[in-house]
C-alpha cells in the first residue's frame, strides 16, 4: 500500500470517527487489529455494537468505495467480529456491521461521506 493511499485511509478513518460521534456513537476502538486482520471502528450506538468498515477514495473513477466491498471482505469481517465478541467478552452483544464511505476532493476535503447501516 502507497504512502498516499494510507494516508488517505487515515484521513477517512478520522472523518468516519467525527461523524460517528457527532451522532451519538461512541468510540470503542479503533484499528483493532489480531491475527485475522483488522477492523477500522467498534462503536456503541444505543444496545448496538457496531463493526464498521470505511472505504476512502480520492476520486469517483472505477465506482463507488462502499462497492469495493466483497463477499469474500464480508466475510473476514465477520470472523474478526467473532473474534472481538469473544476476547471482549461481549458475545451476547446485539450487532450489525455498517460501512461508511468518504470520497475526498482533489484538496484532500471530504467531498462525500456516505454512512450505510446494516450494510451486510
Amino acid at each position: 500500500m502507497t504512502i498516499r493511499r494510507k494516508q488517505l485511509g487515515s484521513k477517512g478513518e478520522e472523518a468516519a470517527c467525527q461523524y460517528l460521534k457527532k451522532n451519538g456513537y461512541r468510540i470503542l476502538c479503533r484499528n483493532y487489529s489480531c491475527s485475522l486482520g483488522e477492523i477500522d471502528i467498534v462503536a456503541q450506538e444505543g444496545e448496538y455494537l457496531v463493526f464498521v468498515e470505511v472505504r476512502s477514495k480520492s476520486s469517483e473513477g472505477f465506482g463507488l468505495a462502499e462497492e469495493s466491498i466483497t463477499k469474500r471482505k464480508q466475510s473476514r469481517l465477520r470472523q474478526l467480529a467473532w473474534y472481538y465478541l469473544k476476547a471482549e467478552r461481549k458475545t451476547g452483544s446485539d450487532c450489525r456491521f455498517d460501512v461508511i464511505a468518504v470520497e475526498f476532493d482533489l484538496d484532500d476535503r471530504v467531498k462525500r461521506l456516505e454512512h450505510i447501516e446494516n450494510a451486510f
